[in-house]
Parts: structure tokens; sequence; C-alpha cells
């Protein structure tokens, strides 16, 4: 016969070891530190272009006597009416970058008969105006009637400045066209066409592809950008458009071009990546 006594002590033994498992599991999730989660950071308060300098080509820094740049009704509003940008005081480096934005009616020469464009540059670095007197030296995500979305490289056209983007083998003109599944180049000057670019594109205002990824004019659409390491991944109202998987550089500041077209923006948050 088994001895009861010895079932029992055995049940109470397994009991406390249980018991001591689970207090040295709180202990230990008491004093190690959770991990932090991502931070989205605000670029924008809603009142004021704090955080921001401007720079137009004909003016210099800060310096826009006809308000080229300014904040009306909690959105950033970009005349258009000279070539330029708003630039942070800030770098970044290993970032996700958000914002929504929406064309309004006004053109000004001497694009007042072409696609309204704008274009969110980021890691920005050098000189202002370094680029035709009106940029720094930058990677863009173009922002444009048709191809938001498409990769240009506004560099000086050395190794410093550089995408490396999938591509399909048929190039419209002298643009690349991105393939996800297509071979490696190099883009040290020019255009990468965002996936799903109408081919008949049209540098006239109002253009609409087929069935084009952005939003009917004045409609808001949000941008996303994913900038890590090397790589650069872009997307437009939830859809993949565009992608780098090495670029150069990797760090710097972010401009919001004036290229000819009132457009207005919103949210704008970046959150800074382990």
């Amino acid at each position: 016969m088994k001895n009861p006594f010895i079932k029992i002590s055995l049940t109470l033994f397994a009991a406390l070891a249980l018991c001591a498992c689970i207090d040295k599991r709180e202990a230990q999730s008491s004093t190690t530190p959770a991990a932090s989660a991502p931070q989205s950071v605000s670029l924008f308060n809603g009142k004021t272009l704090d955080g921001w300098y401007t720079y137009l080509k004909t003016k210099g820094k800060n310096n826009d006597p006809e308000k080229v740049f300014s904040v009306q009704d909690g959105l950033i509003r970009i005349s258009g009416l000279e070539f330029g940008c708003i630039t942070t005081d800030e770098e970044f480096e290993n970032y996700k970058i958000t914002l929504e934005y929406k064309w309004g009616e006004t053109t000004c020469p001497p694009r007042e008969a072409k696609a309204r464009d704008s274009g969110l540059l980021l890691n920005s670095v050098g000189k202002d105006g370094a680029k035709g007197g009106v940029w720094m030296y930058s990677l863009e995500y173009n922002i444009i009637e048709g191809g938001t979305g498409d990769f240009i490289t506004v560099g000086d056209n050395s190794e410093n400045f550089f995408l490396t983007v999938p591509v399909a083998k048929e190039m419209d003109g002298k643009n690349y066209n991105y393939d996800p599944n297509g071979e490696l180049v190099n883009v040290y000057k020019g255009r990468v066409n965002r996936l799903g670019k109408d081919p008949h594109w049209q540098d006239i205002k109002g253009f609409r592809g087929k069935n084009d990824i952005e939003k009917p004019h004045g409609e808001w659409n949000k941008v996303e950008c994913v900038v890590k390491g090397g790589s650069f991944k872009s997307y437009l109202n939830g859809v993949l458009v565009n992608e780098a998987v090495n670029c150069k550089p990797q760090k710097g500041r972010i401009q919001l071009q004036s290229e000819g077209a009132e457009i207005f923006y919103r949210n704008i948050f970046i959150e800074k990546l382990n």
C-alpha cells in the first residue's frame, strides 16, 4: 500500500516550489525596466513654425515678407509664390516621418499651368540653397500631382548622394521605374517613378493618372517614410510606392518645398527608431 503521507508531502513541496518561482519572476519584473516604446514627436504645433526656418531663393534665410510660409487655421500653408522651403532646426537619423497634405487652388509662375508640385526632402545636409540656389542636398519624396512618391536624388551627382533602388528594365525616358523585383541600381541624379505611376503622366495642372493612389484634388493624403540605416521605404495612403535598400546620406534635416503651388500640411510627426 502506498504511504499517503509521502503523497501529501510531494504535493506540498511542488506547490511551494511553484510559489517560489512566481515570487522570483515578480521580483525580477519589479526591478527590470520595461523596454521603452518608440515615441512620436510632433514637428508642428499647429500655431507657429517654431522648430523650422524659412529659405527663399531670392531672399535667403528667415526673410519671408510675402508670407510664402504661414500658419492658417492650424495648418501649414505654403503659397508657392516663390521657390524655397522650410527646414527643421534639428537633424534626424533612423526615424519614421508621417504627414498629411492637400492641394490648394493657387498656382504661380513658372509652374502656373503645370502639375501642382512640392516635396518632402529628407536627410538634408550642407549649405542652404546648394541645389539650384534653393534647397539643401537631400533625398526627395516628391509630392506632385500624378506622381507623389517618386524619388529624386537632390545631390551634386557624386558618391555622397545616391539611392540604391530596384528598378524595371524599361525606363521612362531618362527616368527609372520602381520595381520591387527589379535589378538594383545606384541613382545619383534624376527620378525614380513610384509604383503604379501612369506611364502617360504629363506635367499639366490637375493631372490624375488611371487608378491614381493620390486622392482627388482638395482631399487629404497621408505620406509615410521610414528611414533606417541605409534603407528608405515610402508610402502613400498606406501603399508602399517606392523603396531604396541603401542610400546616402543617412541622416540630416527635413525640408518642405515651395515650388509654384499652394499646398497645406498637417499632422507632421516623427518617430525615432532604435
